[in-house]
């Protein structure tokens, strides 16, 4: 294996000898683990309902474990916590039947009540989970997540106190009953007078929203009220009494455990890809009684979690270590073979690259882009170069002006040279994107889209109002703080400029900010990047479905949600449906919320000792499947005779 040459990065030299010795004094307080590898960016959470990233799914993954596993080899769905499944003739029912051997770290078994549990604590409202709608597809999801309710619906009506005896952080009480009348109003309503709203007006509404309900308890008429303004002394609301949230009774969701060991899904539509969804992270389940006892974020502290996984938490020190300990609890306990694993928060692609070339981890995910041709010149045995179901696009903010018109969006589109930024800037390890959905789903062709064409772009902008960018306020765009986003926005933000005229200030934010933000529609362009959770178009566009958890760009079309909600799950013909999916891919092309930039290849580099890393398109490489070549790491660790 070659060694970098020291003349590749004299700029770097004395910060990354600083970085390496920081990380090689704070390794010496522990022991050494069995495996090290670089993580990424600190993770915000390991709590699976809440999190997004895949820094967060790396450890999640370790942790806890759902009803099937994926297979790194090729993805195909393995048992997990259900030892095998079966569906309906329709195939809109799913019976997954859980092993008997299944424990939690404490020894208690995994029940099917704890995945109902789970999943009706990834659809709660309150809990504002971003992937709560990858559970659309089950009958009356989407409906309980919403918190839509009609008159005549079943409801359960949470108190803000939990029952008497009841764990601290258990739900609030629920009383059940049919729903009678409902109606809202609003307090000192800002948009009495006026036909628009500004954002924070708009926000501020829904904060002076009181929403009013009459339910029948128990024979008895019973009127409750929900929102923050139902706390306001307004006699109007008096007779209503205060609770957390009305929602239609979770019993109407096709979810459902008959015994400790049997769980049933009733879907809307067939969902050929809905076993394999089930082991996506945010489907996995965790430890209600640690939940309930503890509260968030301290049920998750390593003295408290109580995972199904393969590792248990021992210890983390935030912005630096994780470090996981083999579950002797784990049903395949016997088949994980590596006992210590410490993951590492390094948010810089070339520190990570130093820290693996002084032997301090043994793999980094991803490889800086300034030092990706050299590697590859050298022909490593160590570097893995994988194609990747993933994209790297832009944002629009659609409900600020400009950006509310297509136009504008389309010339911003168009004004971007994306094989110049690929070959130029980013330097290779990409391909420019000429459609959202990424290459490599087998059936499915995209249509093309994103041509360079500056005279276009020049006359739909001025078609829009702003010829030569006049007129036209300064826009801007966020990105997150790693290198590559930095240098991908300031190579658009010239080419912008150059072309259309249009000024464009640069937004840099930590991870976490940055997803706030987005999250919040508080921002004009962001970056934006998104990996398949499983191999179908649908994972790339049902993001933009009207008020989708990832849609986050205030982009609503109806006839995109009709064919995304109603008529591709409907379809039961392979093709047919691969071609409905490709007219609405059409439509967000043409619509342009998001601006495709290019289809990332997964670099990555990773000790030839490492075995049961498989490259994939998902990018997916499950901790517990991993061991080490004792006899290989001896050689190649081995100090070298001096002749």
């Amino acid at each position: 294996m070659q060694a970098i040459g020291r003349k590749l990065f004299p700029y770097l030299a004395a910060i990354l000898l600083l970085l390496a010795a920081y990380f090689a004094v704070a390794g010496e307080r522990r022991a050494p683990a069995d495996f090290t590898f670089v993580n990424g960016t600190e993770i915000k959470s390991i709590d699976p309902a809440i999190s997004t990233g895949q820094p967060e799914g790396r450890i999640i993954r370790a942790l806890f474990e759902g009803l099937v596993n994926w297979d790194p080899r090729d993805l195909s769905s393995t048992p997990g916590v259900a030892a095998r499944w079966e569906m309906s003739e329709d195939s809109r029912r799913i019976t997954f039947h859980l092993r008997d051997d299944a424990l939690w770290s404490d020894g208690t078994p995994v029940t099917a009540d704890d995945f109902v549990y789970s999943y009706r604590r990834l659809l709660d409202p309150l809990t504002a989970a971003q992937y709560a709608y990858q559970l659309y597809y089950v009958v009356g999801a989407e409906k309980y997540n919403r918190g839509q309710v009609a008159v005549g619906d079943r409801v359960e009506i949470e108190r803000f106190d939990p029952p008497s005896g009841a764990p601290p952080h258990a739900r609030g009480e629920l009383l059940r009953g049919t729903l009678l009348e409902y109606a809202e109003a609003f307090v000192d309503d800002p948009a009495a007078g006026k036909t628009e709203l500004s954002d924070d007006e708009q926000r501020e509404r829904l904060r002076r929203r009181v929403r009013m309900y009459t339910i029948e308890i128990d024979g008895e008429a019973r009127r409750f009220k929900t929102g923050v303004a139902a706390f306001r002394d307004e006699p109007e609301f008096d007779a209503y009494e205060p609770v957390k949230q009305v929602l239609v009774d979770f019993d109407t969701v096709g979810i459902r455990a008959p015994d400790d060991r049997t769980l049933i899904f009733e879907l809307n539509n067939p969902a050929p890809y809905f076993v394999s969804l089930t082991g996506f992270y945010p489907l996995y389940p965790v430890h209600r009684e640690t939940v309930e006892r503890f509260g968030s974020p301290d049920w998750m502290r390593p003295e408290n979690l109580v995972g199904n996984g393969p590792y248990r938490l021992e210890e983390r020190a935030f912005r630096d270590y994780i470090r996981l300990a083999k579950s002797e609890t784990y049903w395949n306990a016997e088949n994980v073979k590596l006992d210590v694993i410490d993951a590492l928060a390094v948010e810089s692609n070339v520190t990570a690259l130093n820290m693996y070339e002084n032997r301090q981890v043994d793999w980094t995910p991803v490889v800086p882009t300034v030092i990706l041709p050299e590697l590859k010149k050298q022909d490593r045995d160590d570097l893995r170069v994988a194609p990747y179901l993933t994209i790297t696009y832009f944002r629009f903010n659609v409900t600020r002006s400009p950006l509310t018109d297509a136009r504008v969006r389309r010339a911003l589109s168009l004004a971007i040279d994306r094989p110049e930024i690929v070959d130029k800037i980013m330097r290779g390890g990409r391909t420019a994107a000429t459609s959202f959905v990424p290459i490599g789903i087998e059936g499915y062709e995209s249509p093309d889209c994103c041509q360079h064409d500056p005279e276009e772009a020049r006359r739909l902008l001025a078609k829009a109002g702003f010829p030569g960018g006049k007129g036209m306020r300064k826009l801007t765009l966020l990105h997150n703080a790693s290198e590559d986003a930095e240098k991908l926005c300031q190579a658009v933000q010239f080419q912008w400029h150059d072309t259309l005229g249009v000024e464009v200030e640069l937004v840099r934010q930590e991870w976490g900010t940055y997803q706030e933000k987005v999250r919040n529609l508080e921002y004009d362009v962001a970056i934006a990047g998104w990996i398949g959770d499983y191999v179908d178009p649908n994972t790339f566009l049902d993001m933009f479905v009207t008020g989708g958890g990832n849609n986050n760009t205030g982009w609503s079309h109806a006839e995109f949600d009709a064919i995304i909600k109603e008529r591709a799950p409907r379809e039961r013909d392979p093709e047919k449906r691969l071609a409905l999916m490709r007219q609405a891919e059409e439509i967000l092309l043409a619509e342009m919320p998001v601006v495709p930039l290019y289809f990332p290849e997964r670099n990555y580099l990773v000790r030839t000792y490492v075995k049961g890393l498989h490259n994939n398109i998902l990018d997916v490489h499950p901790l517990h499947d991993l061991w080490i070549d004792e006899a290989e790491r001896e050689r190649q660790t081995a100090p070298r005779r001096k002749r």
